[in-house]
């Protein structure tokens, strides 16, 4: 389907545009009025404040507003309460001895309420702007009342004290502080339209819509500085090329890794990428990412604290950058780098290879005196064993040569194998057996090398000569004057900036959904490629004008998580759909952004779970993801370790109160307190706030909010207010059984997870919950156990047993088992008593995944000891 089209039935179907705030205090929100726009005493509702932030840190709720309209107006119909600022900011509140100073913590926005955004844009370039003594100064008060006038309210006289009237509408000279809960936004339909009239050819819209182009497939090797599972590193390779790339998996998956491995590789090759997320919280929580490696630094754009930083670095001057020595330098350090990786991988596969071979010689024994005088060229001194293997497959004159010379034809290939098997024995008894452990040591630093040296790569080709000539630093500085100019304002400025030279320079760019649409400039094809994050998160509306910015795109989301909640009637889809002659898949009602992309591309899935202990994610890789994720985080510590409790109380508040102080008191860290319901969790919150200090929240890493609000986000101990009762409606349980948010609800702990409820014997996923909550996962007890089946690591679990060392043989950790898991549950060691089954490469991807998981391994082969099982065990006894 053409673009012009998906566009043209996008914007019919896009919303009109979100409903007007006109009370800031609607719902019993406080609003604190300032007598200094800068601080405020520590007063009980400044208290309040300071806490609702805290407990909501990553939503930033809190407002200043400067020139508040107050009273009652007749609007669209019915009179209205008026509480509205004609300035706002988020806002921190900073404590200090005597109260809490007023920090900045994103944009300074005029009213919505003002429409004409050309005004809006001269307004917001008012010199001084909303700054230290702003309300003070001359002409400020002239400007407010222009600003009053623009919004279309009655607004009728300047008001010389707070005090709202009920009859008209006044304009409040003054700043207050108060709470944001939701943001509407604004209509997209004229946007949709105008991208229908450009030309989209070879943007990442047009593949997703269209027939995906063909493209060669780039398998190089992938190096970064960030450690990368295998699913992860073919994330890095698809992107490369493939004009749309999509990841999906379970919570803790590491897909956040993954986006970021895979922008640092595009931007290293000389690329350009555009991360687009549902909220500012998880912009900064990428950008966070990206700053603990090296690389370009993130342009935040839209509104976002970091900016300030941003600007004053590009205003602060650049000096040359490195020159092309430089870069070929670190060229060649990563070649070096990567050899030195290279040949211990070999080392180590050989070493592997030989051990399997060797593993193979008992079961030749009872046929070796037949090969060898069938085929005893094969057992011949200094013959060599791999080129004989190869010129048989060769075929021709060299396999009948090969034939001739070495004996019997039907027993040749037989007779190789036989003879590998008895020469790689009798070497390992020669070299006294196969001893791996420096050789690990020896790869592990020669990684991590590997690693620095990218990283100091790709830190200095992002600020190399190449990337900032005279175009790229003019645009740096336009850019870092848009950076400050207010939201309107940032908008044109961004607009009129030459992007070839801009995105060269600073090829790394985030911000929301929202921010990408209403910020930057509409440029086909601007950037390489584009990360849509959370994307099951999001609808196509606003997924379109994000997707054709790029020329490829990177997908990710979890269509087993929350989705995107669709206004739009059935009845006006297909309508729309039928008028337009389009297909099912612009059915925005139903179809998100991860939904369309899953539909034109193979998905990448990332199994390998890192966040919770088994207990927590138990219950959701069974019902919700088919037992598909390795969960990396067992141990003996972890494996029985009960994390969920059910705590029955007809007080959900009061018994939340209770929990929290439980769980504070004995040391814990970082404590969510979560609802499905809204006024549940406004309750919770109105208590947390009544019953601790700003400084104690602060403290506990305590935050509040509903299961949308967490989606993204994760702590140690998270608590879950049901709010159902008996008594509820069919409806009002089934929102709580929503498979999508019960998911994210019981997948956001770490380490423990306590559910409130006034449930006695639920039905449904919420008692099936339940009973599993109650029953923690099964294992082996921690004892000394026997050792199972037969062979080498039966004969040393034997003896480990008779050192009375705890030894639990086959543990499973995800996809990958450990022959045997030996010691304490606190501190085991994982024993490998032999090369992986599937190979070397095999049994070098479970040392990393394992190693990764924080596991400690030892290759303990036979071959080391002489088979002497005693010996063996008495040496990792004394390890432990």
């Amino acid at each position: 389907m053409e673009p012009s089209r998906v566009f043209a039935v996008l914007a019919e179907l896009a919303p009109a545009g979100g409903d007007r705030e006109f009370d800031v205090s609607r719902g019993g929100q406080p609003l604190v009025w300032l007598d200094d726009a800068e601080r405020v005493g520590r007063t009980k509702e400044a208290n309040r404040l300071a806490a609702i932030g805290v407990l909501h840190r990553e939503e930033r709720p809190l407002r200043r507003g400067w020139g508040l309209l107050v009273g009652r107006a007749e609007v669209e119909g019915r009179t209205r309460k008026i509480r509205v600022p004609l300035l706002s900011q988020p806002v921190q509140l900073e404590r200090g001895l005597l109260g809490y100073r007023v920090v900045p913590a994103g944009d300074i926005e005029i009213t919505p309420l003002i429409g004409d955004r050309d005004l809006a844009a001269a307004l917001e370039a008012a010199p001084g702007l909303a700054g230290p003594g702003w309300l003070e100064a001359t002409g400020s008060k002239a400007w407010m009342w222009s600003a009053a006038e623009a919004t279309g309210l009655p607004v009728d006289a300047l008001a010389t004290g707070r005090r709202a009237p009920t009859d008209r509408v006044v304009l409040v000279p003054e700043a207050a502080l108060y709470v944001v809960r939701d943001v509407f936004g604004a209509g997209l339909a004229d946007g949709l339209r105008s991208w229908a009239g450009r030309d989209l050819t070879g943007t990442a819209l047009a593949a997703l819509y269209g027939e995906s182009p063909e493209h060669e497939e780039d398998r190089t090797d992938v190096v970064s500085p960030l450690p990368l599972s295998e699913a992860q590193a073919e994330v890095v390779r698809r992107v490369r090329t493939a004009p749309i790339t999509v990841v999906s998996g379970p919570p803790g998956n590491g897909k956040s890794h993954a986006v970021v491995a895979a922008a640092l590789e595009v931007v290293h090759r000389g690329g350009s990428v555009l991360v687009a997320t549902q909220s500012p919280h998880a912009a900064e929580v990428l950008a966070g990412l990206l700053e603990r490696y090296p690389g370009p630094v993130p342009v935040l754009f839209g509104d976002a604290a970091r900016r300030e930083s941003l600007a004053t670095e590009l205003t602060a001057g650049l000096g040359d950058g490195a020159s092309d020595g430089e870069l070929r330098a670190d060229a060649a350090r990563v070649r070096t780098a990567q050899g030195s990786v290279r040949e211990l991988r070999l080392e180590l596969t050989r070493a592997l290879e030989l051990e399997s071979r060797a593993a193979e010689l008992p079961d030749w024994q009872p046929r070796l005196a037949e090969l060898t005088a069938e085929v005893p060229g094969a057992f011949r001194e200094g013959v060599d064993l791999e080129r004989s293997r190869a010129r048989l497959d060769r075929g021709g004159l060299a396999r009948w040569w090969t034939l001739r010379r070495l004996g019997n034809p039907s027993l040749v290939r037989e007779a190789l194998t036989a003879a590998a098997a008895q020469r790689a024995a009798a070497h390992l008894a020669a070299t006294g057996g196969t001893d791996l452990e420096s050789r690990w040591a020896r790869l592990h630093e020669a990684e991590g090398e590997l690693a620095r040296a990218v990283g100091d790569a790709m830190r200095r080709d992002a600020r190399s000569q190449q990337r900032w000539d005279r175009a790229a630093r003019r645009g740096a500085a336009e850019l870092a004057a848009a950076l400050r100019a207010g939201r309107n304002r940032r908008r044109e400025l961004l607009a009129t900036i030459e992007a070839g030279p801009l995105v060269r320079a600073l090829p790394l760019w985030i911000g929301t959904v929202a921010d990408v649409e209403d910020l930057l400039p509409a440029a086909p094809g601007m950037f390489d490629l584009v990360v849509l994050d959370e994307a099951s998160h999001v609808d196509q509306v606003r997924a379109a004008p994000v997707l054709a910015r790029a020329r490829r795109a990177l997908v990710v989301g979890d269509p087993r998580q929350l989705r995107f909640v669709s206004f739009v009637s059935d009845v006006d889809v297909a309508e729309v759909l039928a008028r337009h002659g389009a297909d099912e898949r612009t059915d925005v009602r139903r179809v998100s952004a991860y939904d369309l992309a899953a539909g034109a591309a193979p998905a990448t899935w990332l199994a390998e779970h890192h966040r919770s202990v088994p207990h927590l994610i138990g219950f959701s890789a069974r019902r919700f993801y088919n037992d598909r994720l390795d969960v990396l985080t067992r141990t003996p510590a972890t494996e029985r370790a009960d994390a969920i409790d059910v705590v029955r109380a007809e007080d959900e508040v009061a018994a939340v109160l209770e929990l929290v102080e439980k769980t504070a008191a004995s040391g814990v860290r970082g404590i969510g307190v979560i609802s499905p319901f809204r006024p549940q969790a406004d309750a919770l919150e109105a208590a947390l706030v009544e019953a601790y200090p700003v400084e104690r929240i602060e403290e506990l890493g305590l935050r509040v909010g509903t299961v949308h609000a967490f989606q993204g986000s994760e702590a140690d101990v998270v608590i879950v207010s049901l709010g159902l009762s008996a008594d509820d409606s069919p409806g009002r349980r089934r929102f709580v059984a929503d498979p999508n948010l019960f998911n994210v609800m019981v997948t956001r702990a770490r380490r423990k997870l306590i559910v409130v409820t006034a449930l006695d014997e639920p039905t449904g996923l919420i008692g099936d919950f339940f009973a599993y909550a109650a029953s923690p996962l099964a294992s082996a007890p921690l004892a000394v156990l026997p050792a199972a089946g037969t062979g080498w690591a039966a004969e040393l679990a034997t003896e480990l047993n008779r050192l009375d060392v705890i030894t639990r043989p086959a543990y499973a950790v995800g996809r990958w088992t450990i022959d045997l898991c030996v010691g304490p549950p606190e501190a085991p060691l994982g024993v490998l008593c032999g090369p992986h089954p599937d190979g070397p490469e095999a049994h070098l991807a479970r040392r990393r995944a394992l190693t990764q998981a924080g596991w400690r391994l030892y290759d303990a082969f036979a071959s080391r000891w002489g088979g002497d099982p005693r010996r063996a065990a008495l040496e990792i006894a004394s390890s432990l």
